[in-house]
């Protein structure tokens, strides 16, 4: 029972095994039934025709119109399989007539006929074994797909298909087809695949007008945002990427600002750019978090919003202002400090700015000295300039001013970043616009498209005016270091909830302890222009330490006491008002005017209290309530602003009608 049962088992799989090799073998049998019916024609046709001499004549026209029908019928495919079509076609032909006038059995027909009906078959079989991906699909999915979208005549042919992503290498008809066909079709592509706009693009190939690759991500990796853990590389250089989020395949969105001259990469200036609910806060915290974790950069930032959104990381910046004349002053300061530092590298034989530049300068390939010995000058680290919500500061400094410093600070090793809803050209003019080449263009309107993003890149399929403010965080982003096969490739930044406000905190009080801190050249030039308004934040710094007291003072009742004050008595009444002490200490009695001396002490004295405040550019909207308290006119001050710029205590701005304060060591 149990050896029939093996039998049964047996038959089975041996019936399994032949059925297996017949579906294998089927697809090869037409060839060869194509020679048995050749055979067995030419023998019928000599049965009936034998002796018929216009038979003969009529199977040789036949023969002739058949094949170049089969020409004619092969264009649409590959020149490869039309020629061996026609050849197949015009050599049966040939011996099929051959045999209905002679015989099949006269001459060589019978060797002709085993020999090269077998060669064709087998040339046929062997054709069909090597077809792979790697050649056009004639009839598939791909081609009806083409003809829906108005692309009939091209091919798909190499196909790669990746987790969440197919990239298909598509050759168009030449003479008839160009890439821009396929793009001006993308549209069609992503509805026919009832995918998104943004789940199709096509990147045109540089070297050819008709060939290119389609990339299809049918699932979007986006839709669930993910939240900021921290930054992805502390402690690391500002050469290595700033990671800022993700790509819709899931590979990581990543930005780099200095240049690099072995990869050839020029340092990046970057605008943001995103309408209102975009999420462009949020991907500017991604890009400033990833910047202050690495040791060797720092950070200037203008903010006219007060800091809303950076506040937590306010220690860790190296200076930041809060627009208006602070922005002005920090503005003046970085036209200044932009080609010290540009001499700084010159004189050190960089080219441009590179890590080892930001350590103590042991190398005697990069020292000052003309004796060819190491300098030992102290490093200089990156530096990014921030300027968020940058629309105010254009409309009060001018294009010129970012302009000028954009196209001289890659050479100094500094990086300009420009924050702004609408980059048009109402807001900014082109010059400025194209020294910004490197961009991440969050949802925006439609018609911001051409303002944000280049052309080549919409054309590929990068459309941000489709999210507008339906999808914060969703980007795209052209810069160099990026492969430009990836600009066309939405991303999303990583999002900022309540719970990563103690990170950041602690994320700044680690550039404060560990990070850099501005070089002497960048110190000195800034104090030159703005004085005591560069603040600078020094190594080890924080807002309140037992280092900086206890020491020389004294302490009462636990408090901290100055020294001088030491003799007090706390507990003593204090002494009774006498006469006079209610009187100004500087200003002239009430009702009346200075004299011109004496004004002009009073001026003097007004632009130091402006310069011990930090605020180092003024105008005379900023005197009039020291005018209404000396009674004094608004022209007499112009009058004197003009004046301290001729004795160089003052120096005009890009903006009429305000100056910026020379500091009083650097007049002198």
């Amino acid at each position: 029972m149990m050896r029939g049962s093996g039998r049964r088992s047996g038959g089975s799989g041996g019936s399994g095994v032949g059925a297996y090799l017949v579906r294998r073998a089927m697809p090869h049998l037409p060839p060869w039934l194509g020679v048995a019916g050749v055979g067995i024609t030419g023998s019928a046709a000599h049965l009936m025709w034998a002796d018929s001499v216009g038979a003969g004549v009529g199977l040789t026209l036949s023969a002739v119109a058949l094949t170049g029908a089969t020409w004619w019928a092969g264009r649409e495919t590959s020149p490869q399989r039309r020629l061996h079509s026609a050849i197949t076609v015009a050599a049966a032909s040939g011996w099929a007539a051959g045999a209905a006038l002679a015989g099949p059995m006269a001459g060589i027909l019978p060797d002709v006929y085993l020999m090269g009906g077998a060669v064709l078959a087998l040339s046929w079989n062997v054709r069909m074994a090597l077809r792979t991906s790697d050649g056009p699909v004639e009839g598939s999915a791909d081609k009806s797909l083409l003809e829906k979208v108005g692309l009939a005549k091209a091919r798909i042919g190499k196909t790669e298909v990746e987790p969440n992503r197919v990239t298909a290498n598509v050759l168009l008809e030449g003479g008839e087809q160009t890439n821009d066909d396929v793009t001006r079709a993308l549209l069609k592509i992503a509805s026919a695949l009832d995918l998104p706009q943004s789940a199709v693009r096509y990147q045109a190939d540089p070297d050819s007008a008709r060939r290119g690759e389609l990339v299809i991500v049918p699932r979007d990796m986006l839709t669930e945002p993910q939240e900021w853990e921290g930054p992805s590389n502390v402690g690391g250089s500002i050469m290595e990427p700033l990671v800022i989020g993700r790509y819709d395949d899931g590979s990581p969105l990543v930005l780099v600002l200095p240049g690099d001259p072995s990869v050839q990469r020029n340092a990046n200036h970057v605008l943001i750019a995103g309408g209102t609910g975009s999420g462009k806060g949020d991907a500017a915290l991604n890009l400033q978090t990833e910047i202050l974790s690495r040791r060797d950069v720092i950070m200037w930032l203008s903010d006219p919003k007060s800091f809303q959104d950076f506040r937590p990381l306010l220690p860790a910046y190296d200076w930041a202002v809060e627009g208006g004349a602070g922005s002005e002053a920090m503005v003046a300061a970085l036209q200044h400090v932009i080609p010290a530092r540009t001499r700084w590298l010159g004189q050190h034989s960089y080219r441009q700015w590179a890590p080892a530049a930001a350590e103590r300068q042991t190398d005697p390939a990069h020292s000052c000295r003309q004796d060819g010995r190491a300098c030992g000058c102290e490093g200089m680290p990156y530096m990014v300039a921030w300027m968020e919500e940058a629309a105010n500061t254009l409309r009060a400094l001018g294009d010129d001013a970012f302009t000028g410093i954009a196209q001289e600070a890659r050479s100094a090793g500094c990086s300009l970043i420009v924050s702004l809803q609408r980059p048009s050209y109402d807001q900014m003019s082109t010059s400025t616009r194209a020294s910004l080449p490197a961009v991440i263009a969050l949802g925006c309107d439609p018609r911001d498209e051409g303002f944000a993003l280049p052309e080549s890149v919409i054309d590929s399929g990068a459309h941000p005016g489709a999210w507008g403010n339906r999808r914060p965080g969703y980007c795209y982003v052209v810069a160099g270091g990026i492969d430009p096969e990836r600009y066309a490739s939405p991303g999303r930044t990583r999002q900022f909830t309540a719970a990563a406000t103690a990170v950041m905190e602690m994320l700044a009080q680690w550039a404060v302890r560990n990070g850099a801190t501005a070089d002497p050249i960048t110190v000195g030039a800034a104090q030159a222009i703005v004085g005591r308004a560069y603040t600078g934040r020094q190594a080890g710094e924080t807002e309140s330490t037992d280092m900086d007291h206890g020491q020389d003072d004294e302490l009462v009742d636990g408090e901290q006491l100055d020294a001088e004050d030491a003799a007090i008595d706390p507990e003593a009444d204090l002494p009774a008002a006498a006469e006079g002490d209610d009187a100004p200490l500087f200003a002239p009695p009430a009702g009346r005017k200075p004299g011109p001396d004496e004004a002009r002490e009073l001026f003097a004295r007004a632009l130091e209290e402006f310069e011990a405040a930090g605020q180092m550019v003024v105008g005379p909207v900023d005197f009039m309530d020291w005018c209404d308290r000396n009674q004094l006119s608004r022209p007499w001050v112009s009058a004197r602003l003009k004046e301290a710029a001729i004795e160089g205590r003052l120096e005009p701005t890009t903006k009429t009608g305000r100056w910026r304060i020379v500091p009083v060591l650097a007049s002198a």
